[in-house]
């Protein structure tokens, strides 16, 4: 196993570090966008503040997706249990105004060598997709 560490394209919303941080760092917020995650592919989902609980279409047990630290119009960092892996994963807002907060995606994986490079690719490009929806996300009317 190797550590391998994967960070997003830098994009930008259009609204204060704080309204990003506000809505980020409750992971009830999450049932906001309920009807866009693919029922296909999540089953059940259990959302508390800072944790949630899927079942993932092709795993036998559900994840759980916790909130592991804080800080403040900064940072939310994650932590994930019951995927076949460690990881973990951090969402960084740097304000460069107050109508633009720049947003970049972090993920450390203990990935097993073999499969290092069938994920690599994928994993970058739903990094960089997952970063560019959240810069979607109207964070001012959320807050």
């Amino acid at each position: 196993m190797s550590e391998s560490k994967y960070e997003s394209k830098i994009t930008s919303a259009p609204c204060s570090a704080q309204q990003v941080y506000r809505v980020l760092s409750n992971l009830q917020n999450l049932e906001r966008v309920r009807d866009l995650i693919p029922k296909d592919k999540i089953q059940e989902m259990e959302i508390e503040p800072d944790r949630v609980r899927l079942k993932v279409d092709g795993l036998a047990q559900k994840i759980t997706i916790a909130i592991v630290d804080r800080i403040e119009n900064d940072t939310v960092k994650f932590g994930a249990e019951g995927i076949p892996m460690d990881a973990n994963f951090w969402i960084q807002m740097k304000e460069v105004s107050p109508v633009d907060t720049r947003l970049k995606l972090t993920v450390k994986a203990e990935i097993p060598f073999m499969f290092k490079m069938m994920v690599d690719k994928k994993l970058q490009q739903g990094l960089d997709q997952a970063a560019e929806m959240l810069a979607q996300f109207p964070y001012a009317s959320w807050s």
